[in-house]
């Protein structure tokens, strides 16, 4: 009879209470609590692929928070001037009369940043430029976390050196609000792109947005990460620089 009863004795479901009083509590799914997640980079496909932390995270943390604390006399890290995010638009005006113009500037934006770009709309129609509202005419991205730093880090160490008669990023692109605006003339300064499958070449709008909220403070920030700004010298006399 004991045999027929346990073998009629119904599962437990989970979180019901254990033998010694306790409860159990469900299993939990890798990345729902237990710990911190470990590092990684969401894809499209919504999986993280395992990676180091960024080179100029890295820097950021180690150096320039202790030397700008120094610096300027603030006792609390968390009070540092950080970036916040990186917005890159591309213009595909041209996109309206060829399609295939789009889908290239798009798959070439994607390799530059490592994420897929949304595709911007014209939000009202303009009869003198042929535009009707909803046609695409530009892609955006937006970077945060490591790809933001991992971008930076690439533009700062790879694609500026590879302006031509390059002297240096204007202090002019400030925004006043601590945002700094640069823009470039053609995509194939990032050597991911190949020159063979461009069918055109296009500029972009770099913004770099950090917490500072000041043009001083963002300044100081940007060249402790490596950004080759102009000297001073060159900034007060435009005219002469350029006579020499």
């Amino acid at each position: 009879m004991a045999k027929e009863e346990q073998a009629q004795a119904k599962p437990k479901a989970p979180g019901t209470k254990a033998p010694g009083g306790g409860q159990k509590a469900p299993g939990k799914k890798a990345g729902q609590g237990g710990g911190p997640a470990k590092p990684g980079i969401t894809v499209s496909d919504g999986k993280e692929v395992k990676h180091d932390v960024p080179r100029l995270k890295k820097f950021y943390k180690e150096t320039v928070v202790p030397e700008m604390m120094e610096r300027l006399g603030i006792k609390c890290s968390m009070a540092v001037p950080k970036l916040s995010k990186i917005v890159i638009n591309i213009g595909v005006s041209d996109a309206k009369d060829n399609v295939q113009l789009l889908d290239a500037a798009r798959e070439e934006l994607a390799i530059i940043t490592g994420q897929w770009p949304q595709i911007r709309r014209a939000k009202k129609s303009i009869s003198n430029f042929k535009l009707r509202e909803g046609i695409p005419i530009g892609l955006r991205v937006t970077l945060r976390g490591d790809r933001m730093y991992e971008f930076l880090d690439r533009l700062i160490a790879t694609a500026i050196p590879r302006i031509r008669d390059f002297r240096g990023l204007p202090v002019q692109g400030f925004d006043g609000g601590g945002n700094f605006n640069l823009g470039l003339k053609e995509q194939l300064l990032f050597p991911e792109i190949n020159v063979e499958k461009v069918m055109k070449q296009r500029g972009m709008n770099i913004s770099i947005v950090t917490s500072s909220g000041s043009d001083d403070l963002s300044l100081d920030l940007l060249k402790c990460l490596g950004m080759p700004f102009r000297k001073d010298k060159e900034e007060k006399n435009p005219a002469q620089s350029a006579k020499n």
